[in-house]
């Protein structure tokens, strides 16, 4: 059997991936491009998939793959229809680094709404105690947290802020309002939690559907001096809309961790803006959650490769 990493720089530690390695070969595709991991994969039975982008052209010339695996779980850069009509399993990981990244949306969250990174810069500055500063921060009682996206993330994230004081309302087309009131949330419709939130937490996977869901028009409704927090997807904010709203005021901050072209381009107009905090899509990151997310993708390939059902299955097949 053949195994293919399709990122060149993803390496296998022995001492976790014996199973895998006893089962089959394990090469790297040379490159993350669609020739370059076809280059090595076209008569392989598993892809480890990194963030590259799985398209239906390239698992059109997959004569032998039982599973294409996500190392983590967003899989919005693999065509699942395609891969299902093909009869390839799907997996990801949906339970590895959920802590992480709701503890980090949740330091965007508080850093923002208690303007941190201005007082440091301040400080730093040697400029005295700003009054003006201080008089826009605002009690938690006083504020509503909106979460778009109530699953293991969103979820987190409610119960945080929640026990800080916040208001917490939130959308999920998933979920009903008996369900989101276990988690400690008042659920809403989605426009409605847009345009009530001082502060909106995006916790949602990206579809074609929620492309550019929060847009100009979006923003417009939001409550003036709202915050905008996303370590979802980059391609669910409108990225100049969002630098709009900052130049002019209407929004008082956002904390962004994912970009619609990542890395993000040096003459990106959210670089402009002290009142925004970004991150390298390094939300997911700890020592533990790396792990986890190694051993058990390691873990779901093997099985597969043996003729077990998936652990953790996005398609159906």
């Amino acid at each position: 059997m053949k195994v293919v990493l399709t990122n060149p720089n993803m390496k296998l530690d022995p001492r976790v991936a014996g199973d895998l390695l006893a089962l089959a070969e394990v090469v790297n595709a040379p490159d993350t491009t669609a020739e370059g991991i076809l280059s090595v994969a076209r008569d392989a039975d598993a892809l480890i998939v990194g963030v590259e982008n799985i398209r239906e052209p390239l698992i059109a010339e997959l004569a032998e793959a039982k599973v294409i695996h996500r190392m983590g779980i967003g899989v919005d850069f693999i065509d699942i229809p395609a891969a299902t009509a093909k009869g390839i399993h799907v997996t990801n990981v949906p339970d590895a680094n959920y802590r992480e990244v709701a503890t980090h949306a949740l330091a965007m969250i508080f850093s923002l709404t208690r303007q941190l990174k201005r007082w440091d810069q301040d400080v730093r500055a040697g400029v005295p105690m700003n009054f003006k500063i201080g008089m826009t921060l605002r009690r938690p009682e006083s504020q509503r947290v909106g979460i778009l996206g109530l699953g293991r993330i969103g979820s987190h994230v409610a119960r945080v802020v929640a026990a800080a004081g916040y208001e917490v309302v939130g959308y999920d087309p998933f979920i009903d309002a008996d369900a989101a009131a276990e988690r400690g949330v008042t659920w809403l419709p989605l426009d409605e939690v847009i345009a009530t939130s001082n502060v909106l937490s995006i916790h949602i996977p990206l579809t074609d559907e929620n492309r550019h869901l929060i847009d100009a028009a979006a923003i417009a409704t939001m409550p003036k001096g709202a915050v905008v927090v996303n370590v979802s997807r980059g391609g669910l904010i409108d990225e100049d809309a969002l630098a709009d709203a900052l130049a002019s005021g209407h929004l008082s901050g956002a904390g962004i961790d994912t970009f619609e072209i990542e890395p993000l381009p040096t003459t990106s107009r959210l670089l402009e803006f002290d009142n925004v905090l970004l991150s390298p899509h390094a939300a997911h990151f700890s020592t533990e959650s790396m792990g986890e997310t190694f051993t058990k993708s390691l873990d779901e390939v093997t099985r597969v490769l043996k003729g077990e059902a998936p652990t953790y299955p996005v398609n159906r097949i």
